[in-house]
C-alpha cells in the first residue's frame, strides 16, 4: 500500500489470544506474555501537510482531551526526534471500538509514526520507530512491527508467530473497561507459569506451560492459554461476563471446540472460527441487544511494505 498526502490508511485491530501475566516490575509495569494476532477490522487516518510546525487531531475523539491523543503524541515524539519543522493535520476514522481490548488508538500511533515516517521523508529504520512507539504504549510497537507475534516483556520483546488462516466473531459489549483499572485489580493473578516455546509441531500434545513451535516459529492451534485478566474483568462487567457465556454456549451446541476468550484488557470477546461461513453463521442468531463483527485474521500489517 503506498503511503501518500490524503489517502485513507489503515490501522488494524488485535485480538490478544491468550495473555499471561508472568509477573510485575518494581517500577510497576506487569510482565506479560501473549499472543498478538492482527485483524481487518481497521480505522483509516489521512494525513495532510501543514508548514506551520502545528499537529492537529482534525476529528477530535469523545472523552478525548485535545492533544492528549495518541496520533497526536505519536507525530510530536517523531518531529520531536528527527528535528522535523513541517506540521500535520490528521484525519481519524474511528471504526475499532475504544475501551475493548481491541489496540485502536495503539495502532492509530502505529500508523501515525508509519505514515509520518515516510511523509516526512524520516526515513527511519523499522527498529528506530519500535523504540520510539514503546513510551507512548506497550502494544504500540507490536503494530509497527507489523507481524503476528508472541510478546514478552511489558509486550515489546516480539518474535513472530506463524499462524493459520482464521475467521473470528468479535462481540462488542456496551462497556469500556480501562486498562489501567483491570492491572491494578488486587485479586488479579500476576504469577502465571512463565511460557516455554517448545519444539514439538502443531500436532503434538505439549505441557500446559509449554507453547507449541514448529521450526522455531510459535504457532497456535487454539487449546493453549488463557487470559489473566478475563475472570477480574467479569466479575465487574456482569455484559461481559454474559456475552462470553453466550458465545461458549454456542459452539458448545454446535459441537464446535473453537476458543472463546476475552481480547486483552477487555471488553470485546471473541471466539475462531476456520472460516467466513461459520463466523457469519453464529452471527446469524446473535441476540438483538448484541453487536457484533466478523473479521479475518492477517498475516501481516497492511503497511508492512512501506
Amino acid at each position: 500500500m503506498k503511503i501518500e498526502w490524503e489517502a485513507w490508511l489503515p490501522a488494524p485491530a488485535k485480538l490478544n489470544l491468550f495473555l499471561h501475566v508472568v509477573g510485575r516490575r518494581a517500577d510497576g509495569y506487569h510482565l506479560l506474555e501473549t499472543l498478538f494476532r492482527l485483524i481487518d477490522l481497521s480505522d483509516r487516518l489521512r494525513f495532510t501537510p501543514r508548514n506551520d510546525g502545528e499537529v492537529r487531531l482534525a476529528t477530535p475523539l469523545p472523552g478525548v482531551n485535545e492533544g492528549t491523543d495518541l496520533c497526536t503524541h505519536a507525530a510530536r515524539v517523531l518531529q520531536k526526534a528527527a528535528n522535523v519543522r513541517s506540521g500535520v493535520d490528521i484525519h481519524l476514522d474511528k471504526r475499532i471500538p475504544m475501551g475493548g481490548g481491541l489496540g485502536g488508538g495503539s495502532s492509530d500511533a502505529a500508523t501515525t509514526l508509519m505514515a509520518l515516517n515516510r511523509l516526512w521523508s524520516v526515513d527511519y529504520p523499522r527498529e528506530r520507530l519500535m523504540e520510539l512507539a514503546l513510551p507512548l504504549g506497550a502494544d504500540v510497537p507490536f503494530f509497527v512491527f507489523g507481524r503476528n507475534a508472541y510478546a514478552e516483556g511489558i509486550g515489546e520483546q516480539l518474535t513472530e508467530a506463524k499462524l493459520p488462516p482464521a475467521w473470528y466473531v468479535v462481540l462488542v459489549p456496551p462497556v469500556s473497561v480501562p486498562t489501567p483499572a483491570a492491572f491494578a485489580a488486587p485479586e488479579l493473578t500476576r504469577d502465571t507459569k512463565t511460557v516455554k516455546i517448545s519444539g514439538f509441531s502443531a500436532s503434538s500434545q505439549g505441557s500446559a506451560d509449554e507453547m507449541p513451535a514448529h521450526q522455531g516459529w510459535p504457532i497456535w492451534d487454539g487449546r493453549w492459554g488463557h487470559n489473566d485478566l478475563e475472570p477480574v474483568v467479569c466479575s465487574r462487567y456482569p455484559e461481559v461476563a454474559r456475552q462470553l457465556a453466550w458465545l461458549r454456549e454456542q459452539l458448545a451446541l454446535a459441537g464446535n471446540a473453537a476458543p472463546v476468550r476475552m481480547s486483552g484488557s477487555g471488553a470485546c470477546v471473541f471466539a475462531e472460527l476456520e472460516n467466513k461461513d461459520a463466523a457469519e453463521a453464529l452471527v446469524s442468531g446473535l441476540p438483538g441487544d448484541m453487536q457484533a463483527v466478523v473479521a479475518r485474521g492477517l498475516d501481516v500489517h497492511p503497511l508492512q511494505a512501506w
